[in-house]
């Protein structure tokens, strides 16, 4: 066993130098040897395989596997994720540390030595073979990586009504579950429908195969724990449901899953109630109460917690699943892969063992592929390739493939390196370092630092421990499982990204690279040992030469048991994100050898990454801390050094200038707090020859630490309750279109008297919920396309404020493979209408020459190519030319369109009732009551729609180009009708638009998608071939726009009487700006609706507002769910809380004591209760929360724990809501169906609406089934289409169940009054498919297109229409101008958060949730949406921060170009971000008499409830001031409430001092974090 040299390193085995003649061998092979799905991959397929195509194009594009999505192609949606399945003949070794031998370093690895002397021990043990599984992102990761490997995508897990061809059975035969037909679902997949997992199903396959390679952890022939669950679920993304469901879900996969959960009552015979098959007779009083609590309770509620599904669902698992399906993925792996001893080697393993070269003689021209088997090999390649600068080394793809797919870096060789070079991968413990290949995964990194950490007492196992603890704890937040699972660190090291997590950790460790060159072809390998502090000399530069690559980081272990080390990092969010700061701190104390017994800094490493161009060492205060004793003042001392040594400039790239040197003297302080911390337990056994500890304040102790870096990540569940299921009779009872038709009541009791069970008021599963889960549902990107089909990538301007000068597309059309280059002028000689826009025609198809570019990002063209990759080559190729900039700047912000007066005037709409509100606000008092004025402003940031599935449209031409079918993945299919047809030339009855379903729309696809069908159209036109185009996930985010951001001006006052202490609203003038962007779209309805709602809940007797929409430089801004309601409330609230505070006052009780009541109107004259808008709710919701929560207890709790805690403060928020349900332009509130009865008795429907995840269709077909009186099974919905139902409207405004259902419900009740003669014929309990066959005969037409308008004294509103002469003086002020909303949905929502005041961290400890729905259609889908918008709403308030280059962001350019494109740099909820108690209840005794079986909306009116976390983490924020000595008074809280927002707002002493050393103490009171709005 070699032995560790005691300076210049160490030495290890494979370090002695190769033979001088080693040569990289003969016999490369060129075919890839690539299994899927339990299959090898066909010869002829797998020679398609291309040095620069990823694994999901592959699959996609060659092997037509369309259930791996491509959501982002950065991995971090996580909807591509597959299994990469590899027999390892490797292992890592960690020596033992009982073993007194020297010796520094070994592996275990069998195989080929790469470059490894045969001496030693080292290969002479056997190697143990395993299969080794690994979850990753196929977008990113190459397919020749794959070699050698076995994929498993969706397709291969499980399937629903037909077998996967060519894939072994995944369990052993398929059941017969609930009476369905057969199906072949895994469990994981059958518990995603069941538990109700998925909504639009885009991001559903890649979340199954994450749950999919969690299976392959367990242990113990068992499944995965909850903990690897918990740790493991970072990186997958999804934006429909709230995640609670997929929790619930995956929670019950676990083998432990309800290891933390009552087991329930027990029977006489010891069996637990639940699994008792005679639990429904048993009258004994346990089993009765169990069911009420976990089932109906005798109040007709049915509940359903968490904790309950798991229990309940682990026993259908066990029924259904009998067998180990938790071995799959073992079970699949093709037996050639695995390599056994003494058996010889196989041809298959033969050939394996040659190096693979791939050379791409295709027109993509991707390169050549070297996939080397030795480090010589490895090594002569850069000595060959390096010095040109056309190499790049790639393991995981995860930093190549972006440069390549983004930043179009193009490299002539990629050099993937053979596991089989053991000194690249294998990580090796000795008696001093943890020795780690370069090319090892960070996973098996963390695996193994997850072992180092738990130790045996001795003083070896101690110093691995400390050391590899941290490391492991940062490696938890660092990117993803996918990331983790093939990136490496040698490549994090060589791409130096200044804000790399590891980096820093490392360089405090004092760890040193090794440098590996082989200079000469017939010499030996040298190397060099770099320090990592060291190796960082640039932005993205390193000292490397460019032929050596890392071989390995030798990192030492601590040599003290007073040695401490601790990551820090801080981020947008906690998981799978970049940092905005990190650190990696190092200190070791020792006691002083004076007289004065102190704790002393014998040694310093601190480190950061975020703060520089580059990794850097702190050294100016390292310097001042070392030597120093260990007490705060020395560490206070030190903060200001850190302060001046990292000063930024304001403008410094990459933004956040005083939080970034804010998080950096925060991370010091609670490294001493930490330190402290862990003294106190190290010194425990000696405390009396141990100088004292320094003592620090009780309330500082939980502000110690790393925080959540090292902390254990949260169980997520929550309790869901809704009315016990009914059917009722809501608007259909008396409208006129089916008001003299038979009832759905009369269906429900003739279903009754067959016992035929309900299907309206069911909790049913989506309809395509295993669709989704197999990957079998398609979107548009999915449909096969034409053989000559192309695809296209748009022409896109780089510019704005500019004009147009020249388009060249020669260049494009040079590039083998480019079909076509179109523009405007090609438009023209169609003879179509350039002219596009959802109101005004203000915006265009195709950019003309010489207009002005409004916005970076506007379209100027087509490319169409073979390939995507072809026409995105030929898109970039165009030459553009530009004039110079036009006079003045461009006008980005709401700020610069006020100074600019740039603003749509003709839309500028005013409110006013009650007196002169100026007049009014300038009195002191009113009637003896004083009159509290405040005055200030509210600002919310826009949002990105981020729908898992961009933009997509297949366009396919037919009868000469004469004829269009579109595909598109649209909310609106008939204005995309309308526009293809216009721009194109084509009569609208010549072009079909068909929608099947959408990944996500949230209001992005109302109008912003008709663009990119419009292009393709144009496309498919002029060259007569199907196109293909599909935005990438940069390119949707840049140019579709997102929410308006919005700016409120407000003065409010409020009457205090104080002999009662009440306090009423009086008055309230507010000034509303959104930003619009440079095209009016919906921009003036969306302003209109923040108006409507910025009364929220509450009675201002005197009220102006006036809105103006702005118009600025921005993409055109467009819906998104609320649409623009949520930014009307969010103003009121805030205005609460500011008079709150001036009237000294409870919020909760001004809230409650204002709220309307049934005496009342709103400002634009609609009354409550009755028949103007059914029952008013909120406040006896309101007062029903309050009690049961005891929110006035929760506030003195948290009131309570911030006494006791300094750094950590909690916060509750408590906030109502109504939402308007109607679209306010009248014309838009109708919608048609088609219903067609088959003579087997199904049933299908096609109706004007569209399923974008929110449940419609399954709504839809519950409505019918209902009205049949058929099974739920019987009725299908087919795709949204114009040739079905004609001149639609787009599904929005939450309004497609009301309009669709009624719609759907007049037609089958046309089609049973038609059947009614026939029924009567026939015996009673005939079934529907007799009635049909013998209608058939006697000649009946047995189809009907339904339609339903709502009244129209029920919808719109003319904003300029005056008071009519003779209008009664007892109707509200301005209700002669209309009636917007049909009803209200109504809700209520209390959170409680935490939030560390040091960094701005936040985390949300519970939500209660409360919903009018009125008589719910199906509760399951209604509570999915209330969760999902609630999250949607949170993340729109807290973590959701869209960025512009604005004056507030210089360092990005050019100006206007919005910066947050993708999701490295914005960021979404993720798993762990969900509150971690979920609860959501829906109202009971809730009938609304106004819509389709007395329901209500749902889809936007929950969003603006997750707002309540922000106002929790604002009252939070307020605790730590009035701890900093704040009075309490009023600060305006900027929405989205990041972590820098939080931080800067805690107003402590560590913030204040950065921010007057960065802006000088004026600036403190008025500072502001910047932001784009």
């Amino acid at each position: 066993m070699p032995s560790a040299k005691k300076s210049g390193g160490i030495a290890l085995a494979y370090e002695a130098d190769a033979s001088p003649t080693a040569a990289i061998r003969d016999g490369c092979r060129a075919l890839p040897i690539i299994y899927l799905n339990g299959a090898r991959v066909p010869d002829a397929l797998a020679a398609k395989a291309r040095p620069n195509q990823t694994l999901i194009d592959f699959l996609r594009a060659e092997c037509g596997l369309t259930g791996t999505k491509l959501g982002c192609g950065e991995g971090g949606c996580g909807a591509c994720t597959v299994l990469l399945s590899r027999y390892s003949t490797r292992g890592n070794y960690v020596k033992p540390s009982n073993n007194a031998g020297g010796g520094s370093g070994e592996s275990n690895g069998g195989g080929d030595s790469g470059g490894e002397t045969k001496n030693g021990d080292h290969n002479s043990r056997q190697p143990t073979g395993k299969i080794v599984h690994s979850t990753v992102n196929a977008c990113l990761f190459p397919v020749l990586a794959a070699d050698g490997a076995h994929v498993t995508t969706v397709e291969g897990v499980g399937s629903w009504r037909r077998q996967y061809q060519g894939l072994p059975s995944p369990s052993a035969a398929p059941t017969d579950y609930d009476g369905q037909k057969e199906d072949y679902l895994h469990p994981i997949q059958r518990a995603m429908v069941d538990l109700h997992g998925s909504q639009c199903g885009y991001c559903t396959p890649g979340i199954v195969m994450a749950l999919y390679g969690l299976l392959t952890e367990g242990e113990d022939g068992e499944g995965p724990k909850v903990e690897q669950l918990e740790e493991h679920l970072d990186g997958n993304l999804c934006r429909c449901t709230g995640y609670r469901p997929i929790w619930d879900a995956a929670r019950s996969l676990c083998a432990d899953g309800a290891a933390d959960v009552e087991d329930g009552p027990k029977g006489p015979c010891g069996a637990p109630c639940r699994e008792c098959p005679e639990r429904e007779a048993c009258e004994r009083e346990c089993n009765a109460k169990d069911k009420e609590e976990a089932k109906e309770c005798g109040d007709g509620v049915v509940r359903s917690s968490t904790q309950s599904k798991v229990v309940e669902y682990r026993a259908v698992l066990q029924e259904k699943h009998p067998e180990k399906w938790w071995s799959q993925p073992d079970d699949m792996f093709p037996n050639e892969l695995v390599y056994r001893s003494g058996e010889g080697e196989t041809e298959l393993h033969r050939q394996l063992a040659k190096p693979l070269v791939v050379a791409d003689a295709s027109v993509h021209n991707g390169g050549t592929w070297h996939q080397p088997r030795t480090l010589e090999e490895l090594l002569d390649l850069f000595r060959e390739f390096g010095g040109a600068g056309g190499v790049k080394m790639v393991v995981g793809n995860t930093e190549v493939g972006i440069e390549t797919k983004f930043k179009r870096a193009v490299y002539p060789n990629l050099i993937h390196p053979s596991e089989r070079i053991h000194t690249l991968y294998d990580i090796v413990g000795t008696e001093d370092h943890l020795v780690i290949g370069a090319c090892s995964s960070l996973s098996s990194l963390q695996k193994t630092c997850h072992d180092l950490m738990t130790h045996d007492g001795g003083e070896l196992s101690m110093r691995r421990s400390k050391t590899a603890g941290p490391v492991h704890d940062m490696l938890r937040w660092f990117a993803s499982t996918q990331i983790r699972n093939v990136a490496c660190l040698g490549g994090n090291l060589a791409t130096a990204s200044p804000i790399s997590d590891m980096n820093p950790m490392l360089c405090a460790l004092n760890a040193t690279l090794v440098l590996a060159s082989r200079p000469k072809s017939d010499g030996g390998i040298e190397r060099r040992r770099v320090p990592v502090s060291d190796f960082f000399v640039g932005y993205r530069k390193v000292q490397m030469e460019p032929i050596e690559v890392i071989e390995r980081v030798d990192v030492p272990l601590v040599q003290s048991k007073f040695e401490y080390v601790a990551p820090f990092k801080q981020a947008r969010r906690r998981e799978d994100d970049i940092s905005i700061v990190t650190s990696g701190m190092r200190i070791r104390l020792a006691p002083s050898k004076g007289e004065e017994s102190c704790w002393m800094i014998e040694d310093v490493a601190i480190a950061f990454g975020g703060m520089a161009p580059k990794t850097v060492m702190a050294r100016k205060t390292m310097e001042a801390l070392a030597g120093k004793p260990f007490v705060d003042a020395t560490f206070v001392e030190a903060r200001s050094v850190l302060q001046e040594e990292f000063a930024m400039p304001d403008d410094v790239p990459g933004g956040q200038a005083q939080y970034r040197v804010t998080l950096a003297c925060s991370f010091l302080y609670k490294f001493y707090l930490h330190c402290i911390g862990e003294l106190r337990k190290d010194a425990a056994d000696d405390v009396a020859s141990l100088p004292t500890v320094p003592a620090i304040a009780d309330d500082e102790e939980c502000g110690a630490g790393p925080g959540f870096v090292s902390a254990a990540k949260p169980s997520i569940g929550g309790v869901q309750s809704y009315p016990a299921p009914k059917v009722a009779v809501g608007l259909e009872a008396k409208h006129p279109t089916t008001k003299d038709l038979p009832l759905a009541a009369v269906a429900a009791a003739e279903a009754a008297s067959k016992k035929q069970p309900d299907s309206v008021g069911r909790p049913a599963t989506h309809a395509s919920g295993p669709l989704h889960c197999t990957g079998e549902a398609l979107y548009a990107d999915d449909i096969p396309a034409p053989e000559n089909a192309l695809h296209g990538s748009l022409i896109l301007a780089s510019q704005c404020h500019v004009k147009l000068q020249s388009i060249d597309v020669t260049p494009a059309l040079d590039i083998p493979g480019v079909a076509g280059a179109f523009t405007h002028k090609d438009i023209v000689k169609l003879g179509g209408d350039n002219r596009m826009g959802p109101i005004f025609l203000d915006d265009v198809a195709f950019l003309p020459i010489g207009d002005k570019v409004d916005f970076v990002g506007q379209v100027l063209g087509i490319v169409v190519g073979l390939t995507q990759e072809i026409a995105e080559k030929g898109a970039h190729a165009v030459a553009v030319q530009y004039s110079e900039e036009l006079e003045g700047k461009a006008v980005v912000t709401i700020e610069d369109a006020i100074a600019a007066k740039s603003f749509w005037e003709d839309n500028i709409h005013e409110m006013q009732r009650g007196g002169n509100v100026a007049e009014i606000l300038q009195q002191a008092a009113v009637d003896g009551k004083r009159l509290v004025v405040v005055e200030g402003s509210m600002r919310s940031g826009g949002q990105e729609h981020f729908y898992l599935e961009p933009n997509s449209t297949l366009a396919i031409p037919s009868e000469g180009a004469t004829d269009l079918t579109i595909y598109a993945s649209t909310q609106a299919p008939t204005k995309t009708q309308d526009f293809c047809a216009r721009v194109t030339h084509t009569p609208a009855a010549k072009v079909v638009v068909r929608m099947k379903r959408m990944g996500g729309g949230f209001g992005g696809k109302e109008t912003r998608s008709v663009f990119c069908s419009v292009a393709a159209a144009v496309a498919a036109k002029l060259t007569n071939r199907p196109v293909r185009l599909t935005l990438n996930r940069d390119v949707d985010m840049s140019i579709t726009g997102g929410r308006h951001a919005f700016l409120a001006k407000y003065k409010a006052g409020a009457l205090v009487d104080e002999e009662s202490g009440d306090v009423k609203l009086h008055a309230l003038d507010v000034k509303l700006f959104n930003n619009g962007g440079c095209k009016f779209d919906l921009t003036g309805p969306v302003l209109d609706r923040a108006l409507f709602h910025i009364d929220n809940c509450y009675l201002w007797p005197n009220f102006h507002s006036v809105g103006t929409p702005c118009r600025t430089s921005q993409p055109p801004h467009t819906a998104f769910r609320g649409f623009g309601g949520p930014q009307g409330m969010v103003v009121t609230e805030h205005i609460m809380d500011h008079l709150a505070v001036a009237c000294n006052v409870s919020g909760d009780k001004l809230r409650r004591d204002n709220m309307y009541t049934l005496r009342d109107a709103t400002p634009f004259g609609m009354r409550f209760g009755g028949e103007f808008t059914g029952k008013w709710n909120v406040p006896s919701m309101w007062d029903r929360l309050y009690t049961e929560l005891d929110v006035a207890g929760r506030r003195e709790a948290a009131a309570e724990f911030n006494r006791k805690n300094k750094w950590i403060k909690r916060g509750v928020g408590f906030i109502p809501t109504k939402f308007g349900i109607a679209f306010t332009a009248k014309f838009m509130n109708q919608g048609g169906a088609l219903v067609h009865l088959y003579t087997d008795g199904t049933v299908l429907v096609s109706h004007g609406g569209t399923e974008m995840g929110q449940g419609l269709h399954t709504k839809v077909c519950q409505v019918a089934a209902q009205a049949f009186g058929i099974p739920l099974e019987h009725v299908y919905c087919n795709d949204s289409s114009t040739d079905k139902v004609a001149n639609t409207l787009p599904s929005a405004a939450s309004m497609s169940t009301d309009l669709y259902g009624m719609a759907t419900l007049n037609a089958c009740q046309q089609i049973l009054k038609r059947l009614q003669s026939i029924k009567d014929s026939l015996p009673a309990d005939a079934p529907l498919k007799d009635v049909a066959k013998k209608a058939f005969f006697e000649r009946v037409d047995m189809s009907a297109h339904g339609f339903f308008a709502l009244d129209d004294d029920r919808c719109g509103y003319d904003w300029d229409k005056e008071k009519p002469e003779g209008y009664p003086a007892d109707l509200p002020d301005n209700s002669w101008k209309g009636h917007p909303f049909n009803y209200f949905t109504q809700g209520v929502a209390l959170a409680e958060v935490e939030i560390d005041v040091l960094t701005g961290d936040h985390r949300t400890i519970s939500s209660d949730v409360l919903v009018d729905v009125g008589s719910s259609i199906n509760p399951a889908i209604d509570i999915g949406q209330i969760e999902g918008a609630f999250i949607q709403g949170m993340g729109w308030s807290t973590v959701e921060e869209v960025v512009y280059a604005d004056d507030d962001h210089t360092w990005i350019r050019p100006r206007a170009k919005v910066f947050t494109t993708g999701p490295g740099t914005y960021k979404i909820p993720a798993f762990n971000d969900v509150p971690e108690s979920f609860n959501v209840s829906l109202l009971d005794n809730a009938d609304n008499p106004f819509a389709v079986h007395s329901s209500k909306a749902i889809g936007e009116p929950p969003f603006f409830l997750g707002c309540s976390v922000f106002f929790a983490i604002k009252d939070a924020v307020a605790a730590a001031r009035r701890g900093e000595g704040d009075s309490g008074g009023y600060f305006e809280f900027r929405m989205p409430a990041t972590s820098e927002r939080v931080r800067m707002a805690c107003k402590d002493e560590i913030s204040s001092q950065c921010i007057a050393a960065s802006l000088g103490g004026e600036a403190l009171e008025k500072f502001q974090p910047k932001g784009s709005f």
